[in-house]
């Protein structure tokens, strides 16, 4: 069986609080080897990261990673956050550049700041924290091409960061290429397949199309046909499942999911991986 882990966002309410603790509960008793906890754009969702990082860990026992930008941010004030998570007992950084704030004409680094991605991981580095951070198996909006985009890999592989977890994808053979490539251009550091579970069409094909994910014709066309006929879900698990299924039998030994803090998609995918839940492991007394 593969190694999974989780990916949420932080409550901004106490609805979404309620939402996360559900999710946690849920999905724990699969023995995730570790969980991640999301950063707004432009540092919105900071002190909730903090806050949340801290309360998973200690409420269910996790080993959790606190997501960390350089948006709008001084290199004093990133690293302030970073020495908040190591505090809360979290020694786990996925290091992101991180989006511009809302109406921002692109990334602009703080002037006291970290001018990229690469300067933010080799400052956690050499903090001795682990540190994980992000590719893009579909080339990145904003990359050159696809082989700048591996060389911008690397040069975050070889600043510090110990593994890297790719941005969702919707075939298997779009990771499967990439990783070869990777391999090729050097990057030896592991890659962990990220998987989306279609909770909501619509939104989530935007999101594709806003982050230059790819989405087979064929999937779109599956899509349109079983949200007319109320099957999604179904469709949603199906596919998941597939997808995890044929990337384990090329050798995948850890699966990374984006719940989006929804997590009966994501365990039910899980379930069909043959992940069976520890009722035992779902809360720490």
């Amino acid at each position: 069986m593969p190694a999974v882990s989780f990916e949420f966002f932080p409550p901004k309410s106490l609805e979404g609080s309620f939402r996360l603790w559900d999710c946690i509960s849920t999905l724990a008793p699969l023995a995730p080897e570790w969980v991640s906890v999301t950063y707004g754009a432009g540092g919105t969702t900071r002190e909730l990261t903090r806050e949340a990082v801290g309360t998973l860990g200690k409420q269910f026992g996790l080993r959790v990673a606190g997501h960390l930008t350089c948006v709008d941010a001084s290199r004093e004030e990133t690293l302030e956050v970073a020495r908040g998570f190591r505090k809360a007992g979290v020694e786990d950084i996925v290091a992101l550049r991180g989006d511009p704030p809302k109406g921002a004409d692109g990334f602009v680094p703080h002037p006291d700041g970290f001018a990229n991605s690469v300067e933010l991981i080799a400052a956690l580095a050499d903090d001795g924290f682990n540190v994980r951070v992000g590719c893009y198996p579909d080339v990145h909006p904003e990359a050159k091409n696809a082989q700048a985009d591996l060389d911008w890999l690397r040069a975050k592989i070889d600043a510090g960061a110990s593994e890297a977890i790719t941005q969702f994808f919707f075939d298997a053979e779009t990771f499967l290429r990439f990783r070869d490539r990777a391999a090729a251009a050097g990057v030896a550091a592991p890659i962990i397949p990220g998987i989306l579970p279609i909770e909501d069409w619509a939104k989530t094909s935007k999101f594709a199309e806003a982050c230059g994910a790819i989405i087979p014709d064929e999937l779109r066309a599956a899509f349109d046909v079983a949200v007319r006929d109320d099957r999604a879900d179904l469709l949603a698990i199906a596919q998941a499942a597939e997808l995890a299924d044929t990337l384990v039998c090329e050798g995948c030994d850890h699966l990374h999911f984006y719940t989006l803090n929804r997590p009966e998609l994501t365990r039910d995918v899980c379930t069909a991986l043959g992940l069976a839940p520890r009722p035992s492991l779902s809360r720490v007394a």
